[in-house]
């Protein structure tokens, strides 16, 4: 359903690296786009530690919702994240003009999309 996710897998447009480099907490995210240009962000935390405002830069200003968060009741997890959405602050971060401040789960995975 979230055309992000699938409709660009066999092109590098629908690909954008925004964090692999943090070995430090083991925080991987990307960008996967949509042909139209809809942008959809995946948070993934490798470490048993939970992440609290953990910043990441994205394309788009404005409030951020949880479409997927795998530590959520509903897949038996602890309900840890971001209350179902959170909204931008006007901070840079990996080359994004505006970031969010992230709760990512422990080993667990993001995923959110622009509103």
């Amino acid at each position: 359903e979230e055309l992000a996710l699938h409709e660009q897998d066999d092109v590098p447009q629908g690909f954008q690296w925004l964090i692999g480099d943090d070995a430090t907490n083991s925080v991987f995210a990307w960008l996967r786009w949509s042909k139209a240009g809809k942008p959809v962000l995946v948070v993934a935390n490798f470490t048993p530690v939970p992440r609290e405002a953990y910043r990441v830069g994205v394309p788009e200003a404005g409030t951020w919702h949880e479409i997927i968060n795998s530590d959520a009741g509903v897949y038996s997890g602890s309900n840890y994240g971001n209350g179902g959405g959170v909204s931008t602050d006007p901070q840079p971060s990996h080359g994004q003009e505006v970031s969010l401040a992230l709760n990512p789960p422990p080993l667990g995975v993001l995923i959110l999309r622009a509103e």
